[in-house]
């Protein structure tokens, strides 16, 4: 059974959300895409994208999670988000 998670960090460019998820993509048992953005207006601080979402799969356990909660840590520390 697979699980989705949808993660936002606001404010985020295009180009750190796509690096969050080449990063996740090395997590075993992970899928990750992008979430449209919602905005009907344009606005430089906004990212070009909602978010991430995040596919556990059959295959993810614990340590899966645990993984793939510390590199989101990193980027929210990095990033101050």
């Amino acid at each position: 059974m697979e699980t989705r998670e949808k993660i936002v960090f606001a404010g985020l460019p295009l180009a750190v959300y796509r690096e969050i998820a080449a990063h996740l993509r090395t997590v075993t048992g992970v899928e990750v895409g992008f979430t449209e953005q919602t905005s009907t207006e344009f606005d430089y601080n906004q990212s070009q994208v909602g978010g991430l979402w995040i596919d556990y799969g059959s295959s993810s356990n614990s340590q899966t999670r645990q993984w793939v909660k510390q590199i989101l840590a990193y980027y929210q520390h990095r990033y101050g988000v």
